[in-house]
């Protein structure tokens, strides 16, 4: 007998065209086109069907936006039809495809800069427009705000996620610790709380306690940070008592105590910002108060393995010994430079220091003379401060500010004065009509994005630099 050895068909190749039958309008496109939205994709999964088969595939959706989303998959970009839907159905539309992060990759801001920054956009919850505190994703720009007792989420495409209430009247600070759980404090109220955002839910508390102190009772948290194991939260009694609590992440249970103090004076007030430096392994606390003779406060170093302060300041004080009397408004750390940023409260002078070389004055301070800069006020009573990708921003009262570090510059440091010219360069960020729309509170940057809160303003605004190269901007 004839030996018949049957042959295997060929396999699929990437050039194979699929046709796709949308909402009843015929697509043809090729084999790696609809592969290329990933393995898991629905239309990886559908294009493992046999090549010969002269039927094309059915699938029940809107072929308007499925054409948007095919060039997407073709050319990596948005077709300017894309206008005509809004974000919220793109987004859904990509879900119900598995093909998000391709939209995410698509409409994501471009890479953040100071200098080429604009709003874009203003958050306002639904009810109680007005923030009183907010935290920011530093992947990929998604934000949670708190607004009263409640806290609305805004996903990677600032579309609305989801509103809960707390069991709290009024939430002063946020922190994310998890993608879901957020730790959340009232000035008014007393315990560190962790909810569930997604799920909606209260998943646990941490009081500060002490039986055999009865000074220690109905502590208030009053700032949050993180690192990757352990939460760290300022608490502050009625009776001025005050710590520093760590808190471990996966238990929710209280590690170790650090800094107790009674907060008399300045030099002992309550942290009012927490900053984690993860690459020294140190936890960077201030607190500022102010008064009739100017403002006062302190900035202190902890490793938290030891609980022992690795380093200090006290304004007007120690380590001042150069522009002594000028304390600070605000305080930030760049976590990538390992640098300290502060600004002066009177001459709104802003200072930098190396985490790796602190001594008793340490400080250098930025000079830059950009004529531009000069028709706006240079102090520093109503200021705070962010560092963000290199990038230090300054809030003057409503104008908002970034130094971004010079490339390749020569430092000039002039003698005793400490001043440093050409290290920074300042510039505005915003217009002269943005400064008008009230006095900065709070800045916090978040994947390609900057947040700024106002006083009395509704909403958080929202800041992208520009890039007309990118994607097509869906509103």
């Amino acid at each position: 007998m004839e030996d018949r050895t049957s042959q295997s068909a060929p396999g699929p190749h990437p050039d194979d065209r699929v046709k796709l039958n949308v909402g009843g309008k015929l697509f043809e496109t090729t084999l790696s086109t609809v592969r290329s939205g990933g393995p898991d994709s629905l239309l990886a999964v559908l294009s493992d069907r046999p090549t010969h088969d002269p039927n094309p595939v059915f699938i029940d959706r809107d072929p308007e936006i499925f054409s948007v989303l095919l060039s997407l998959l073709r050319s990596n970009r948005l077709p300017s039809t894309a206008r005509r839907f809004s974000k919220q159905e793109l987004a859904d539309e990509a879900l119900y495809y598995g093909i998000e992060s391709r939209l995410k990759s698509a409409m994501s801001p471009p890479s953040f800069s100071g200098i080429d920054a604009s709003v874009v956009a203003t958050i306002r919850p639904a009810s109680d427009g007005l923030p009183s505190a907010f935290t920011a994703a530093s992947d990929d720009g998604s934000v949670w705000i708190a607004h009263g007792g409640q806290i609305s989420s805004y996903d990677w495409n600032l579309i609305p996620a989801s509103t809960i209430r707390t069991h709290l009247e009024d939430i002063t600070s946020i922190r994310r610790i998890w993608p879901d759980i957020a730790a959340v404090g009232s000035e008014s109220a007393a315990g560190l709380h962790f909810y569930d955002i997604s799920g909606g839910r209260h998943v646990g508390s941490t009081h500060w306690s002490d039986p055999s102190d009865p000074r220690i009772y109905k502590a208030q948290v009053t700032a949050i940070s993180d690192s990757l194991s352990s939460v760290f939260a300022s608490f502050d009694c009625p009776h001025r008592e005050n710590c520093v609590l760590v808190i471990d992440k996966s238990t929710l249970q209280i590690a170790s105590e650090l800094g107790r103090q009674s907060g008399g004076s300045a030099k002992s007030m309550v942290p009012g910002k927490l900053t984690w430096l993860p690459e020294r392994g140190v936890l960077v606390a201030s607190s500022v108060t102010s008064g009739a003779f100017g403002c006062s406060g302190y900035i202190r170093l902890w490793d938290p393995r030891s609980g022992e302060v690795v380093w200090e300041t006290i304004e007007p004080g120690s380590g001042r010994s150069s522009r002594f009397g000028d304390s600070f408004a605000d305080v930030d750390v760049d976590v990538d430079e390992w640098t300290l940023f502060k600004i002066c409260s009177k001459s709104g002078d802003l200072a930098m220091a190396d985490v790796r070389n602190l001594g008793d004055d340490p400080w250098v301070y930025l000079n830059d003379k950009n004529p531009s800069m000069i028709n706006r006020s240079e102090g520093g009573g109503d200021s705070v401060i962010h560092c963000y990708k290199k990038q230090a921003f300054v809030g003057r009262e409503g104008g908002l500010e970034v130094w971004s570090r010079v490339e390749g510059s020569e430092n000039r440091v002039e003698g005793e004065s400490g001043v440093c010219e050409g290290l920074y360069r300042r510039n505005f960020v915003d217009k002269l009509k943005d400064s008008e729309r009230g006095i900065i509170k709070k800045i916090e940057g978040g994947g390609n994005r900057l947040f700024v809160s106002r006083e009395n303003a509704e909403g958080i605004e929202v800041w992208e630099s520009s890039n007309s190269s990118a994607a097509v901007l869906i509103t």
